[in-house]
């Protein structure tokens, strides 16, 4: 008889299996990785807010701004301090003014002439009559005679009055209402009636000369 078989029992082939996990493991490894993540994202945005400076362009163009602005402000301050200080009349150029005024300047052609100069105011404007300057020498021995060009003199026996002797002195109203002492006005009249009744103060001169009036 036959010795019989050992029963060798089968065994199925060892499979692939998946190796287990182990959960705390997987929550430790989540949790160092969200560490990492927020450690890095809080360190971006700390760069961003608190890292370096601007780039220098930035930088240069925020400090050119700045420059620029405190030197409008500084001119425009300036400016209007010194509107401030403007007064709207120089005060020295008032009482000059003032003055001229009071001493009876005359202007003619930009050129400034006393009054109290009859003789150099009857020159300037003998001219506008249509004399020639030759023609002063003869007005100056004609008024020198009839006035010694005084504005006041008046003559008690014949009503004549002023520079020229107009007669009666009224008649020189016809050249302004201050005919009684402004010497321009009675200048004025004066070479209005020599250039109408005798033409030039030499012809008026001349028969003065003869007759002892004109």
């Amino acid at each position: 008889m036959s010795k019989p078989e050992k029963y060798v029992p089968k065994h199925r082939a060892p499979g692939k299996h998946k190796a287990r996990r182990d959960p705390w493991k997987t929550l430790r490894s989540t949790g160092v990785i969200t560490g990492v993540a927020v450690a890095a994202t809080a360190g971006v945005v700390g760069v961003g807010v608190l890292g370096d400076d601007a780039p220098p362009a930035t930088a240069d163009l925020t400090a050119a701004d700045s420059a620029a602005t405190a030197g409008y402000l500084a001119d425009r301050d300036e400016a209007v301090t010194r509107s401030d200080r403007r007064q709207s009349t120089d005060p020295a150029k008032a009482a000059a003014l003032s003055t001229a005024t009071a001493t009876g300047v005359v202007t003619s052609h930009s050129r400034q002439i006393s009054t109290e100069d009859p003789r150099g105011l009857a020159r300037a404007i003998m001219g506008e009559f249509g004399f020639a300057d030759s023609q002063f020498s003869c007005l100056d021995s004609l008024w020198t005679r009839e006035s010694n060009w005084r504005w006041n003199a008046d003559n008690p026996s014949s009503s004549a009055y002023g520079i020229p002797q107009a007669l009666p002195g009224s008649k020189m109203a016809s050249a302004g209402a201050d005919w009684e002492t402004n010497p321009e006005t009675q200048i004025r009249w004066g070479l209005g009636y020599i250039a109408g009744r005798y033409g030039t103060p030499c012809a008026a001169w001349g028969h003065s000369e003869s007759v002892g009036w004109y």
